[in-house]
């Protein structure tokens, strides 16, 4: 479009006559009757005349404004239940990501909503006696509750049911059909109700007790079906995707995830069942009512619908056209397939951009378990809240959740993060600051003419400190970001601490007001940056400091600028901004019904009560056989030796710093220094278990394992790879 544009300035040096295009009508800069009377000899046959400089101002505007826009997503929630921690921590991180690029002075669109269609919620409507519209409009606001009381700051709330979305679903399935990507034929095999999947048997499917198949997923079983589907033609995409991942190796985060998704693609694509025959609960397919489209076809579109595909107007075009593609795209794990395969095949068939970045979170846990409804050990958020504080909650999750693995949740980590990083870290830095001040009649800070050396130490680490929070959150790596925005609000009290400004007050009052105003413009911009995290409770750290949190304002630029010589008008500090929470993982685990050191065990699994109630006769001759699933939970990572060097007192121990990528830096602890010298190591690239509980050997943590081999000599080999592969590769 810009092109073209461009070619007409060039031919008509002063006047351009554009065609009647919708994204045109939207640049222009006069109406379309006042354009034509004044300027178009032939308004019959183009829609209006624009000034050249106005034209070429307009798309410029509109240029910068597409750069400068930011489009997320959650995935949308099925609504057979609430919500839970896990799906809460979904949205949470698509909140904090749309906040922190508000920060950066972008224009924000998030996205979130509900899927409400399929055969599961068909039979949960007839088991609760009620026509399923009328039970998910019961289920709805049960997360939109949730997500108000965590100030989750959505753009739009999109549901299935909505009519713009079905409009766009029956545009998509109509232009797939009228270029021949999908076709009709009939499916007979394994379903998962709950998961809403087919289920292809092979080898690797988990079998119950009985020996009857499971779902790989949820481990329920599995019911025959043998019915006529609509297929869209995913096996036709197969090649083009994989060129797609290899030209963009960075589209999923982390990139282990990718992997996965490379090794799937390559093991063979099969056509993708897009309707459901038996299921009246959907979406009519078009061209034939007996079918509904099936949950891929439907929910992924949600995506695309929201932002205006497929409505036919110009408005609802323009603003798709703005918006798309998705920036990020966050989900949990057990859904990157349908997002990494079938949305990019979908998108590919529609001739459209694909997402820049789909991140990949892990899964909370409670004890070895997953956190899921199936298994009855889910956490109410909002009863979460009640006990500990909405914001609280907010900041452990990002703090204490790592976004590339599996994570524990435990009740006595959430309290001691509020005691140590809130409560004694911010909170006493602003109480004790701002009493200290207005005690000794110092309520207007203002920047000090020069710097003692502690104070422009504070300076230095703050500067290191802002830029790589802001790396890391560019990155997706919000727990990552706030361990290193910590280490900063630690050396403020530090400084504060040792500087004495209470006794400064009484001997060096020029000095005394330097530290309160080191203090005041480090919890000004801590409280900016913490802002995406602890939306309110920042604004009133910053109301304290006499400022205003204005979303408006580009603090990107600000900091960059170094423009922080702010005057502060100190505000007293009433409350805490921060209690420290008395204990109460009694009583909530209680009130939760959850127990985190012996996590639910229901039907699914009965065979495991049974054999943890008679121990099992141990055979030294005999390897203990697992299951896939079993294996699955080991992540094995490629990573790089950093640095090796033995450990004081021991005589077989090696002290590794390793390199896992996007995981970091990790310290591991091996016993091989009777074969490998240090300098063997160093540099090499090895295979590591990464989420192998830490333990400590004489004094020192080992955060992982390395993985060798012992020969028929007694030769100990390091295991690797054939050739250099990406730190943070999963193996599998």
């Amino acid at each position: 479009m810009v092109r073209a544009a461009f070619a007409w300035i060039a031919m008509a040096p002063r006047y351009i006559f554009w065609a009647a295009r919708p994204e045109c009508r939207a640049l222009r800069g006069v109406s379309k009757g006042a354009a034509c009377k004044k300027y178009s000899p032939r308004a019959g046959k183009f829609d209006i005349l624009i000034v050249q400089n106005d034209i070429i101002k307009n798309l410029k505007l509109r240029a910068t404004m597409n750069r400068n826009k930011f489009y997320i997503t959650t995935p949308i929630y099925y609504v057979n239940s609430k919500p839970h921690l896990g799906t809460l921590y979904s949205t949470l991180l698509a909140d904090i990501f749309a906040r922190w690029n508000k920060v950066m002075g972008k224009n924000v669109f998030f996205l979130t909503g509900t899927d409400e269609h399929g055969q599961k919620l068909q039979e949960a409507a007839e088991k609760a006696g009620l026509p399923p519209k009328q039970f998910v409009d019961s289920v709805v606001p049960e997360f939109k509750k949730t997500w108000a009381n965590y100030e989750i700051e959505y753009n739009k709330f999109i549901r299935t049911t909505d009519e713009e979305h079905k409009k766009a679903v029956k545009c998509f399935i109509e232009k797939l059909q009228e270029q021949g990507d999908i076709y009709k034929s009939s499916y007979t095999g394994m379903y998962c109700v709950p998961c809403e999947t087919f289920v292809t048997i092979n080898t690797e499917t988990p079998k119950d007790a009985a020996g009857n198949h499971v779902c790989p997923s949820c481990q329920r079983g599995l019911k025959e079906v043998s019915e006529e589907s609509y297929f869209f033609r995913l096996s036709a995409y197969q090649d083009q995707l994989l060129k797609f991942y290899e030209e963009n190796p960075n589209f999923v985060a982390p990139k282990e995830r990718l992997q996965e998704v490379i090794s799937f693609v390559k093991s063979g694509l099969k056509d993708l069942s897009i309707s459901r025959k038996n299921v009246s609960w959907g979406i009519p397919f078009p061209g034939d009512p007996a079918h509904t489209v099936y949950v891929w076809g439907d929910a992924l579109l949600n995506y695309l619908s929201a932002i205006g595909y497929g409505q036919n107007d110009i408005k609802s075009e323009e603003n798709f056209k703005f918006w798309w593609p998705a920036d990020v795209q966050v989900m949990a794990k057990d859904i990157v397939r349908f997002h990494a395969v079938y949305w990019p095949a979908f998108l590919m068939a529609l001739n459209l951009p694909q997402p820049k970045k789909l991140l990949v979170h892990g899964f909370i846990l409670m004890g070895d378990y997953k956190m899921s409804k199936s298994r009855g050990n889910i956490i109410d958020p909002d009863n979460l809240a009640n006990w500990y504080g909405i914001e609280q909650v907010r900041y452990y999750l990002a703090r204490h959740i790592s976004v590339a693995q599996d994570s524990q949740f435990d009740l006595k980590d959430l309290e001691n993060y509020i005691t140590a990083d809130l409560a004694n870290g911010v909170g006493n830095l602003l109480s004790r600051t701002l009493t200290l001040a207005l005690n000794n009649n110092f309520s207007v800070v203002t920047a000090p003419a020069a710097l003692d050396p502690s104070s422009i130490s504070v300076k230095e680490k703050g500067e290191e400190a802002f830029r790589v929070y802001w790396e890391e959150m560019n990155a997706l790596h919000p727990h990552i970001a706030l361990a290193e925005l910590w280490k900063f609000v630690a050396h403020v009290n530090a400084y504060f601490h040792t500087m004495q400004p209470w006794v400064l007050a009484k001997q060096n009052r020029e000095l005394f007001e330097e530290v309160i105003y080191v203090a005041c413009k480090s919890m000004y911009k801590i409280a900016v940056l913490l802002w995406p995290v602890m939306p309110n409770k920042m604004e009133t750290l910053l109301k304290h400091l006499g400022h205003d949190f204005n979303v408006a304002n580009n603090y990107e630029k600000e900091f960059r600028d170094n423009k922080v010589n702010k005057t502060f008008n100190l505000i007293a500090v009433k409350e805490p901004l921060f209690v420290r929470p008395e204990s109460h993982v009694d009583q909530v685990k209680q009130e939760l019904a959850l127990d985190s050191s012996a996590p639910a065990v229901n039907a699914i699994a009965p065979e495991v009560k049974n054999k943890q109630a008679k121990p099992a006769e141990v055979k030294s001759c005999e390897t203990e056989i697992i299951n896939i699933n079993d294996f699955a939970k080991v992540q094995l990572l490629v990573g790089t030796v950093k640095t090796c060097q033995p450990v004081s007192g021991s005589d077989k121990l090696l002290k590794l710093e390793v390199d896992l990528g996007p995981q970091g830096l990790r310290q591991i602890l091996s016993g091989v220094a009777q074969w490998f010298k240090p300098e063997d190591l160093t540099g090499k690239q090895g295979i590591f278990v990464a989420n192998l509980a830490p333990r400590k050997m004489l004094g020192q943590e080992s955060q992982g394992m390395m993985l060798f081999a012992k020969d028929e000599a007694g030769n100990m080999r390091m295991l690797t790879v054939g050739g250099f592969v990406e730190n943070g590769t999963r193996v599998s």
